[in-house]
């Protein structure tokens, strides 16, 4: 990948990762049950790998929470920052650096960012707020998502394979179409 897709694209990724968010309470659909800053982060680290998927992780949720107010700042937007940024790093590490399958890739980053929230919770639920064990908060919450944990795993691979193709065979895609 050259280096003018190394830099667009993370933005890309960031970007679609605070659009998709408002798109969806926009339209009344709930971001707790469809999980749309979830998939842009996800795909950023299977596409661009471990760093850009960390970054991602990173700055979606706290970038979100600061121009759109979701999530709130607090107690969410940390929690979701842990979880988003083990998901970016473990999807692109094991994805592209350790060349997992891309399903067990997603599943593993899936798994990682629950035991990342798991961490925060043990931690700081008493100063948070919230009062659930940290396995509870982890069922409730992988419950009230799984409409959006299913899209992931169903939805992501073929998305990511498309865009992989594409980027590997831009130069090609391009001089067919100024054949035409």
């Amino acid at each position: 990948m050259n280096t003018n897709y190394r830099l667009t694209l993370p933005a890309l990724f960031l970007a679609f990762g605070l659009l998709l968010p408002m798109a969806f309470h926009v339209t009344g659909l709930a971001g707790k049950i469809f999980l749309p800053m979830h998939i842009p982060v996800l795909m950023g680290g299977l596409i661009l790998g471990w760093q850009q998927g960390l970054f991602l992780g990173i700055f979606t949720p706290l970038l979100s929470s600061l121009l759109t107010g979701m999530p709130p700042l607090y107690p969410m937007a940390p929690i979701m920052t842990v979880e988003l940024a083990l998901y970016g790093a473990a999807a692109g590490y094991l994805y592209r650096n350790k060349r997992c399958s891309l399903l067990l890739s997603l599943i593993s980053a899936l798994i990682a960012g629950r035991i990342g929230i798991a961490l925060m919770l043990a931690l700081f639920a008493e100063s948070i707020g919230i009062h659930l064990t940290p396995w509870a908060y982890i069922a409730a919450s992988a419950a009230q998502g799984a409409v959006g944990i299913f899209i992931q795993i169903i939805g992501l691979p073929p998305l990511v394979h498309k865009l992989e193709f594409y980027l590997e065979n831009k130069k090609t895609i391009l001089n067919n179409k100024e054949e035409i």
